[in-house]
């Protein structure tokens, strides 16, 4: 009976076995990690921060019979943080009040924070330098007067951060868009638009 005559071994070379224990070990680090970062998302409950407008009302409005425009506009902006163990920091704050597409007034914050299950408040008192309207937006104010409110637009941006336990630094841009629909008689209006709405 003939023997078989068996050729050399192929072995794996070590510096494959090196790298796939490696591969090995980051595969179970990544695993672990991703699962201490949803047990901490669970345990913590991590809430965006928000703004929201509180309160505004049209203390002044003059408009003459050269279609100048001249208001002014009390807006009480709220910064919330629902967190319960996180300090929320806002910075890049700014907002731009408009009538008819055209810039009044712009109302900006230093960087600020809000420490956990908390809020803070900006009064902004815009007042605008006397605009001068075409015939349409003139007769849109005359038509607002004789309605008793005007129309005005709140819209702008802050940007949010806040840390979250063992995920680490969280950051956020918050959009704001609020129709202001605001009586000529000064009565305050509670309009309740936050970055929450969509």
């Amino acid at each position: 009976m003939p023997k078989h005559v068996l050729g050399p071994r192929n072995h794996t070379n070590p510096l494959i076995w090196c790298a796939a224990i490696i591969c090995a070990i980051l595969s179970v680090i990544v695993i672990v990690a991703g699962i201490v970062v949803f047990l901490g998302y669970l345990i913590i409950k991590p809430k965006v921060p928000q703004i929201s407008v509180t309160s505004a009302q049209l203390d002044t409005l003059y408009f003459d019979q050269t279609s100048l425009l001249t208001v002014q506009v009390t807006i009480l902006i709220r910064a919330e943080n629902d967190n319960s163990k996180a300090r929320a920091s806002f910075y890049d704050t700014s907002f731009a009040l408009s009538f008819r597409g055209q810039r009044i007034a712009y109302l900006v914050a230093e960087p600020f924070g809000v420490s956990a299950n908390n809020t803070v408040e900006f009064n902004y008192v815009s007042q605008s330098t006397p605009i001068p309207l075409n015939p349409e937006d003139a007769e849109a104010v005359s038509l607002s007067l004789r309605r008793n409110v005007i129309d005005f637009e709140l819209k702008g941006t802050t940007r949010t951060r806040w840390r979250v336990g063992l995920i680490g630094s969280v950051k956020f841009w918050l959009h704001l868009h609020c129709q202001l629909m605001l009586p000529v008689d000064s009565t305050r209006i509670f309009p309740g638009c936050s970055s929450r709405s969509k």
